[in-house]
């Protein structure tokens, strides 16, 4: 797999996690305390994380176009 679709499928996870995170359902479920009080920092850190990942892969993609 190529840096450019790592960063892809990475752009696509994000976007996809925060819509949930953004989500009415998952709001309710925070709110209803029907799982772990801790969710709601646990898909921060998960953005977080998979945010600073983008960035490391984003330089390996700015880097690769550099030595075309």
């Amino acid at each position: 797999m190529k840096p450019v679709e790592i960063l892809k499928d990475f752009n696509s996870c994000y976007v996809k996690i925060q819509a949930v995170a953004q989500s009415p359902e998952w709001q309710k479920l925070l709110a209803d305390m029907k799982i772990d009080p801790e969710a709601a920092t646990h898909i921060g850190d998960v953005l977080h994380y998979l945010e600073a990942a983008i960035g490391c892969v984003e330089v390996a993609v700015e880097n690769n176009k550099e030595n075309v």
